[in-house]
């Protein structure tokens, strides 16, 4: 166990050293760094109750989705200036450079998944501009044409805030594309499902099937 005082590790030497480079579940165009049992990501994220959980260690069913929609459809994104909202891991951004995007900004509030995106768009050989903030309090963001949203209606309020960011946004001209297996907390009476896909989830065992993860666009 760390000793206390001890200063946590730079965040993308970690990530090189501890998570090791494999293909996305149901993606397989795309390679990042997942965490794995052996990981130690306390290590790097800390134990304290105000650490942000490592959520963007790990390929979720909601941007796996959204990934999966992107590079099967390049069309949506093509030639587009695009914002991927709780970026985590960078594979919804990723993606949409892949199929074509003219400008592609990843947002996430965790410093840590910020290193995890760098390294990952490197990897697949990808530009994306990494940014560690919170938006969703903000005006809707200037020079965007496109926002995707992978998995965050996970937690009652912060459903309700990425909801009304997401409304301001489309009132401002943005189109908002949502990844989602339905999450406890989707809107889903405010959103129309637009396609489906089988993706892999983080927590499902070996022998689990995919789930049935939805691209939703705001009603």
């Amino acid at each position: 166990m760390k000793s206390p005082g001890t200063s946590r590790p730079d965040p993308a030497t970690f990530i090189r050293a501890n998570l090791p480079i494999s293909p996305v579940p149901s993606i397989p165009e795309i390679r990042l760094h997942t965490a794995g049992p052996a990981s130690g990501l306390w290590r790097l994220a800390g134990r304290g109750e105000t650490a942000p959980p490592p959520y963007w260690a790990y390929p979720w069913a909601g941007g796996a989705v959204l990934a999966r929609h992107l590079l099967d459809r390049p069309e949506v994104v093509a030639g587009r200036r695009v914002l991927d909202l709780g970026a985590g891991s960078g594979l919804v951004a990723i993606a949409a450079a892949k199929a074509g995007a003219a400008a592609v900004t990843a947002i996430d509030v965790d410093a840590n998944a910020i290193a995890a995106i760098g390294l990952n768009a490197a990897l697949n050989s990808v530009d994306i501009v990494a940014v560690a903030a919170d938006i969703i309090a903000a005006p809707p963001p200037e020079e965007t044409d496109l926002l995707l949203v992978g998995d965050l209606f996970y937690d009652p309020a912060l459903a309700m805030r990425v909801m009304a960011f997401l409304r301001r946004c489309q009132a401002a001209g943005i189109e908002v594309l949502v990844g989602d297996p339905h999450r406890a907390y989707l809107p889903q009476g405010a959103l129309q499902r637009i396609a489906t896909h089988a993706v892999a989830d983080f927590g499902l065992g070996k022998g689990e099937q995919a789930v049935q993860a939805g691209v939703f666009s705001l009603s």
